[in-house]
């Protein structure tokens, strides 16, 4: 990996880091440097709602980090063609996401997918199996 991490920033490996002693504004640093890692991981990461994570235990429903890895790459796909509330399907698992905040704002399981209609998305992500990148 060429980016290299340093505590609370994250500097592209082209970047250097401000020098101490010099009084840098939030906006002039923003510009040249970045986001600061906890934006990064915030706008890389894949969260889950309250009520997401209440539905997923009631379910039974459990996804191992390669699993998230695959649904996060997903909602980046939508995000990429401008989705905002995307509806997500990996194996027998669906998810509404809001793609702007990444973040799984529901999910059931193949038994409550018969018979259901989804409202209020305007995009659906069919992952596949064997998809890694």
């Amino acid at each position: 990996m060429s980016d290299s991490i340093r505590i609370g920033q994250f500097y592209p490996a082209n970047a250097v880091p401000p020098v101490k002693g010099k009084t840098v504004h939030r906006d002039a640093e923003a510009a040249s440097q970045g986001p600061t890692f906890k934006e990064w991981l915030d706008s890389s990461s894949l969260k889950f709602s309250h009520h997401a994570e209440t539905r997923m235990r009631q379910r039974g429903i459990e996804l191992p980090a390669d699993s998230i890895m695959k649904i996060s790459h997903a909602v980046e796909e939508a995000k990429q063609k401008g989705a905002v509330n995307s509806l997500i399907v990996y194996r027998d698992i669906a998810m509404i996401v809001n793609v702007p905040s990444r973040t799984v704002v529901t999910a059931m399981d193949g038994s409550q997918l018969a018979n259901n209609v989804f409202t209020q998305i305007d995009s659906a992500v069919i992952v596949k199996e064997g998809r890694t990148s």
